[in-house]
């Protein structure tokens, strides 16, 4: 099953991406600040990382950098669900690794999940071994 990590400190906005994920079939696991969602990562190695960049104890850019920077979470692929709409920040978030920026407030959560269902879907077809 794919295991999804949000890593997201707004109440609201967790149980709502909770909800849709798991609805969609996904194995969710929370984490409600960055350090939280770095360990978790390390941790639960999920499929995809959802990584807000406005959090408490560390923020999403500073959790890229860490994920990136570390051989045993480096793949996870890093998508961006933030509030910050701004063309510098999705640049930096880009520049650092991440594969995707969404900005929550122009999608609806089922737009989210398909986003994600079509980037999964992409690291599937990739991944299909070549048969020696």
């Amino acid at each position: 099953m794919t295991k999804l990590l949000i890593t997201e400190d707004d109440p609201l906005m967790s149980r709502m991406y909770q909800k849709i994920f798991t609805f969609e079939g996904y194995e969710v696991v929370m984490a409600a600040d960055g350090q939280e969602g770095l360990d978790k990562a390390r941790e639960v190695n999920p499929t995809m990382i959802l990584l807000d960049v406005m959090m408490p104890k560390l923020n999403g850019l500073q959790v890229l950098e860490k994920l990136k920077a570390d051989p045993a979470t480096r793949a996870i692929p890093v998508v961006m669900l933030t509030n910050l709409a701004g063309q510098q920040d999705a640049e930096n978030a880009l520049s650092k690794g991440a594969i995707k920026y969404i900005v929550k407030s122009e999608y609806d959560p089922k737009q989210v999940a398909d986003m994600v269902k079509e980037i999964l879907a992409g690291y599937t077809r990739n991944d299909i071994p070549s048969v020696s």
